[in-house]
């Protein structure tokens, strides 16, 4: 798969390759380079939970996963009653 270099010196990854890889903007990348011409580019680990909240929210009981206000803190909480 070809891609070009712009004048900003940005190379841009191919949108089938975003898609599948799930690469969102400000994901970040480490460039190493392996010979003369030749560079890998390798995807900074995300964090553990990243797309949590979405699988969250995907759950197919309705209003199972509500997000919390930022103000609150962990003991403001209910935990529900799963069993």
């Amino acid at each position: 798969m070809k891609t070009t270099i712009s004048s900003k010196g940005q190379i841009v990854l191919p949108a089938d390759l975003r898609r599948e890889d799930g690469v969102e903007p400000g994901d970040q990348f480490e460039v190493e380079r392996v010979d003369e011409g030749e560079y890998m580019l390798r995807r900074v680990s995300a964090r553990p939970n990243r797309g949590l909240v979405t699988l969250l929210r995907a759950c197919p009981d309705d209003d199972w996963f509500v997000p919390v206000d930022r103000e609150e803190t962990t003991d403001d909480v209910s935990v529900a009653d799963l069993g």
